[in-house]
């Protein structure tokens, strides 16, 4: 809203009926993130978005505006879809943006110190905009409105470098070194020359040269849960997979679930919520059948199964309530 630290002020929930009162009529916004994990129309709205790898999917932030509302000019570091869903929203685009590009001092979110015009667009319901990573944008609403704002992950090398070496410790050994057997005299002893750079770079990029490995790296992280505190608690059960699954004629993916695979020569491996499962070759369509679905008929997944493992996997995707029979609650 506009206010307290300058131009803008943030505030972040829960709130509480009585902060909604104290808002002023017009220039605020709510930000909800996160909707498509609680409500399954919202969820099932991204599927319209899976001409891009599922996997690259973030979230359903829900943006409500009073008139004038906005969050004031800045940038995403990744792609984002601006659907308008409910009244009309004014965006401005301006200039791309790097690590420094100046932020507008006192308020405590990103603000542009400047922004540079460059195209204006009036959203109507239904009416949707394109934003790549690192472009200047703007969102002002004309009177009450709403926008359903589809954002994808884009992991920062801060994110991914930790868990790259991570992997190559793990797997590394002593015998790995550091060697120049193609050394020449030089004039100066004390000189690191860029031939030392090119045998260290070589060095380092064999270690992790192996597709396999940054695949599940990849898997991993990108299947992790946003928010780990609202995932339910895991339930044991006595009955192997295929009992479980018999018990209900369809079966859902849980709104919160992140599910990713990956293909090699003699094997696949099946990744959720950043856990990770070693499979036959011949599991292959099971995979691909819970990746690219939300909804499953029981009987097309029991007739995929094609190991003991991949029933195991089944059963603890139910019992960590990854995938839950629709008719029955989770407490039930």
């Amino acid at each position: 809203e506009e206010g307290k630290d300058g131009p803008w002020s943030i505030r972040k929930g829960p709130f509480t009926e009585d902060d909604y009162l104290e808002l002023p009529e017009n220039k605020w916004t709510l930000l909800i993130q996160g909707v498509d994990q609680w409500i399954p129309e919202a969820a099932d709205l991204l599927e319209y978005f899976r001409f891009i790898p599922g996997w690259r999917i973030d979230d359903l932030m829900i943006s409500y505006a009073t008139d004038g509302g906005s969050v004031g000019p800045h940038y995403d570091q990744y792609d984002v879809f601006l659907l308008q869903a409910e009244g009309q929203r004014e965006w401005r685009t301006g200039q791309m943006c790097g690590e420094d590009t100046p932020f507008m001092k006192g308020p405590k979110i990103r603000i542009l110190e400047n922004f540079e015009e460059s195209d204006r667009w009036v959203l109507n319901p239904g009416d949707m905009l394109y934003l790549p990573p690192a472009l200047a944008h703007w969102g002002i609403a004309r009177g009450e409105c709403q926008t359903y704002s589809i954002g994808f992950r884009a992991p920062a090398l801060t994110e991914l470098a930790p868990l790259v070496f991570d992997d190559v410790m793990d797997n590394a050994s002593d015998d790995q070194r550091y060697a120049d057997p193609d050394l020449t005299q030089q004039s100066s002893t004390g000189l690191i020359d860029k031939a030392a750079a090119q045998r260290l770079r070589k060095l380092l990029t064999d270690a992790i040269s192996d597709d396999e490995r940054l695949q599940s790296i990849i898997g991993r992280l990108m299947t992790d849960p946003k928010y780990a505190e609202h995932v339910p608690e895991a339930v044991a059960l006595e009955e192997d997979g295929r009992t479980l699954l018999a018990q209900s004629d369809n079966w859902k993916r849980a709104e919160f679930s992140r599910f990713a695979y990956s293909v090699h020569e003699d094997h696949c491996r099946f990744y959720a919520m950043g856990q990770e499962w070693l499979l036959p070759a011949g599991d292959q369509p099971l995979l691909s059948l819970l990746s690219d679905n939300r909804s499953y008929e029981a009987q097309v997944i029991i007739s995929s199964i094609h190991s003991e493992d991949a029933e195991k996997m089944l059963k603890s995707l139910i019992e960590q309530h990854f995938i839950y029979d629709p008719e029955v609650e989770y407490g039930d």
